[in-house]
């Protein structure tokens, strides 16, 4: 990778520099790991101080603070809009990606005859594609994904190693399913009168609406009889438990560990926090902040932020 001037990086990210517009930039990379050659990002006014003792020779800062960084640091500074946004732009540029496979189907996949597969798809080897399933075009399926029968794909979907997705559950658009996450197991669900537990009926499915991101080891129950859903733009993180029959709204952030039990419902944009528990049949109002560990047994109006049990 060849090195880019101060000046050349300005101009791909809009920014303006201050400083020597010909200074050599090697690579990017956060305050804890620059070293000379490296260009960094301080955000917010709080990581001034650390940018400026880092041995990075040039710090990506927001626009209209360069005088407030300037009175700490004489290093080469680089103003832009969003910071955040323009730095993993500049990553990308010094990390470039491995080129993917071409798209095609291993011949150590196994597809069975009435799977319909889009123009465009890459299944690796070792994925198991069920009957009646439809993969649409652009798809990417890594190696050890099984898809049983019924299941449908939506367009330009990613899911990577090992991620089961039970009969007849619909993925949208866009997505990406992390590895070993499951999609469909059957619900906790179980008739103890009689002192034995047996397991109720699990007929429904699992519907993930596009753009929508599962982490890796997590895992969503299909639903009773119709349908659990997962609103469009929701990001999942790893380990996370979605109990069946649960509907979940649109652009949620829910972070690791968190556990929903059955039957729960979700505003759009709703933020749980690591280890949020929530109890069945519970609704959390639209834009409702849960703070880490929180448990939840009553319904939670929209709007709040909650932090306890």
């Amino acid at each position: 990778m060849r090195p880019y001037q101060l000046q050349e990086i300005a101009t791909l990210v809009e920014g303006e520099f201050y400083g020597r517009g010909e200074l050599e930039i090697l690579n990017a990379d956060i305050i804890r790991d620059a070293t000379a050659g490296c260009l960094t990002f301080a955000e917010k006014p709080e990581y001034f101080q650390k940018a400026a003792d880092c041995e990075a020779s040039a710090v990506l800062i927001p626009e209209g603070s360069v005088e407030q960084f300037r009175e700490i640091s004489e290093k080469d500074v680089l103003a832009v809009s969003r910071v955040t946004e323009c730095f993993a732009k500049l990553v990308s540029l010094f990390r470039r990606p491995l080129p993917c496979p071409t798209p095609g189907v291993s011949e150590k996949a196994v597809i069975d005859p009435s799977a319909q597969i889009g123009p465009g798809v890459h299944i690796a080897p070792g994925a198991v594609i069920g009957p009646d399933v439809v993969i649409s075009g652009e798809c990417r399926i890594h190696a050890g994904v099984h898809l049983m029968s019924g299941v449908s794909v939506g367009t330009a979907t990613e899911i990577f190693p090992n991620v089961v997705v039970y009969e007849n559950c619909i993925v949208g658009a866009q997505c990406r399913l992390h590895a070993n996450c499951v999609i469909g197991a059957h619900g906790f669900g179980y008739e103890s009168s009689t002192g034995e537990h047996f397991p109720g009926p699990q007929l429904g499915n699992v519907v993930i609406g596009d753009h929508v991101e599962i982490g890796a080891g997590t895992s969503i129950d299909r639903a009773t009889f119709g349908s659990t859903s997962i609103g469009e733009g929701t990001k999942i993180d790893n380990q996370v438990q979605i109990g069946h029959n649960c509907r979940i709204g649109k652009r949620n952030l829910i972070c690791a560990q968190v556990g929903i039990a059955g039957s729960c419902t979700t505003g759009d944009n709703v933020v749980l926090a690591g280890q949020v528990g929530i109890g069945d049949h519970i609704s959390i109002g639209q834009k409702t902040i849960l703070g880490a560990k929180a448990g939840v047994m009553a319904d939670i109006p929209e709007g709040q932020v909650y932090l306890g049990a």
